[in-house]
């Protein structure tokens, strides 16, 4: 009986002891990774106070960048890939991208903005129907509803044509998708891809490191950048008032081939496999009105970027800014050095507004965005809440020299964690468009002048404030 409880006694110390160890290793690999200070200690509190749940936790979620060698993925931006000759660029953003190995600015033939959702899926159905050779689509929701069984329908209907098809979708996007409504199209020769199973049953896994990137690519000469993703609650055949509010790019020209470029190494890392390039996909550019064309940069960001690109140029746009910072976003969640980057504007007299959806589909957002709506609003900001539905566009215009639209969102997710995609728009026209759309909406929003809360609601804003980098 002695020798049992002894033993028994031994095996407690030796499990208190690996758990020690374990939560010790932990903790340093979160100090390694060198995060954010809200992320890291997020992190290490849960692991020290928790360590029964944070320890696995962080195996599964925590990793933020990849190991290339445990990984395999070709990272898209490498040193290499920097211009070594000295280079005039347009402004410190251009720069910034640059430097971290992203592509050149460049001249496309003709930019969209496509604003609402039943124009965009007719126009990305007209577009399917033209392709002559292959079709790129990356989604993080394809439906299983009308709209993403058509899109479905569309894309196998051009297979049964041979031409090639590579739809890959995101899994925690689409976990609950049944395999049946894609099963016309593999059946029809077309090739999908899911990318990053969430659970540990592949080499390739992870249940945190999500691929938010919307991209469609029609024969190397037309993509389409944005928030839509491809169900009835961002596009559909007839208007929808429930529809959330979004953006869709469509573009032509030079960038094209950046996009695709982002494509080819995600479907490549999900496939292992090397799809060929078609020489006819890329006419050369001769036109003589070179000046006339809009002037655009994509930019990736995500686990498989060495930095955090559009982060980065986020922050330094907003440094640079002298007369307006406008941000539509459907959540509002930014980290410490942006926040205080937008008050310091604020003190200097820059214009900071900022348009949200009044609820959002996510309550633990809209409760996490609380405490820096009221640091911002008591230093001046403009705040709006639109309340006719949910808003799903992600749109940043600073003063007249540069405008954003993509996939990210402003919260630590798209920032550091997301696989993404924006494109950086630098001609005035482009500017313009994007801004009258702004204002548009925000005659149709109401101005917050404060945020009242009771003990209960502060709390929950803090709580979800504290999870905030973890979600």
């Amino acid at each position: 009986m002695m020798s049992s409880i002894i033993y028994q006694i031994l095996i407690e110390h030796a499990f208190a002891i690996f758990g020690f160890l374990l939560a010790t290793y932990f903790i340093w690999r979160v100090l390694n990774e060198h995060r954010r200070p809200g992320g890291a200690i997020s992190w290490i509190l849960i692991i020290i106070f928790a360590p029964y749940i944070g320890v696995p936790l962080y195996f599964i979620l925590g990793k933020r960048k990849w190991v290339r060698k445990a990984h395999s993925k070709i990272p898209l931006y490498s040193q290499s890939s920097i211009p070594q000759e000295k280079k005039n660029f347009i402004n410190p953003v251009e720069k910034v991208l640059i430097t971290a190995g992203a592509p050149q600015i460049r001249s496309a033939d003709s930019i969209y903005l496509s604003l609402d959702g039943t124009e965009a899926y007719l126009q990305l159905l007209k577009l399917i129907a033209s392709a002559k050779h292959y079709i790129y689509c990356t989604t993080f929701i394809l439906g299983n509803d009308e709209v993403g069984k058509s899109i479905i329908d569309a894309l196998t209907k051009k297979a049964k044509e041979g031409i090639k098809v590579y739809l890959l979708l995101d899994s925690l996007g689409c976990f609950y998708l049944p395999r049946k409504t894609i099963k016309p199209l593999t059946e029809a020769g077309g090739k999908v891809s899911f990318f990053l199973p969430i659970l540990p049953l592949r080499r390739k896994w992870s249940a945190n490191l999500r691929n938010h990137r919307k991209i469609v690519v029609i024969d190397g000469h037309t993509a389409i950048v944005g928030g839509m993703n491809l169900s009835e609650n961002f596009m559909g055949p007839k208007p929808n008032p429930k529809r959330f509010l979004d953006c869709a790019v469509f573009i032509t020209g030079e960038p094209v081939k950046d996009i695709e470029e982002i494509f080819l190494r995600d479907w490549e890392f999900s496939t292992d496999e090397n799809i060929s390039i078609y020489p006819e996909k890329k006419p050369e550019i001769t036109s003589t009105t070179q000046h006339l064309k809009s002037l655009v940069q994509v930019v990736a960001s995500g686990p498989d970027v060495p930095e955090d690109t559009i982060y980065d140029a986020i922050l330094t746009a907003c440094m640079e800014a002298k007369e307006r910072i406008w941000i539509l976003t459907p959540y509002f969640v930014p980290d410490e050095p942006i926040l205080k980057t937008l008050i310091l504007q604020i003190r200097a007299g820059v214009d900071v507004s900022i348009l949200l959806p009044k609820v959002s589909n996510h309550i633990t957002a809209d409760y996490a965005r609380g405490p820096a709506i009221r640091e911002l609003l008591d230093n001046g900001a403009n705040i709006w809440f639109y309340p006719k539905g949910m808003i799903h566009a992600k749109l940043l215009i600073f003063d007249r020299f540069l405008a954003i639209t993509g996939s990210p969102n402003l919260d630590i997710r798209s920032m550091y964690l997301n696989f993404e995609i924006a494109l950086f728009h630098y001609s005035p026209m482009e500017i313009d468009c994007i801004s009258g759309w702004f204002s548009q909406l925000t005659n149709d929003s109401e101005m917050v002048k404060s945020l009242p809360a009771n003990k209960l609601h502060i709390f929950l804003e803090n709580l979800s404030s504290l999870i905030a980098p973890l979600i």
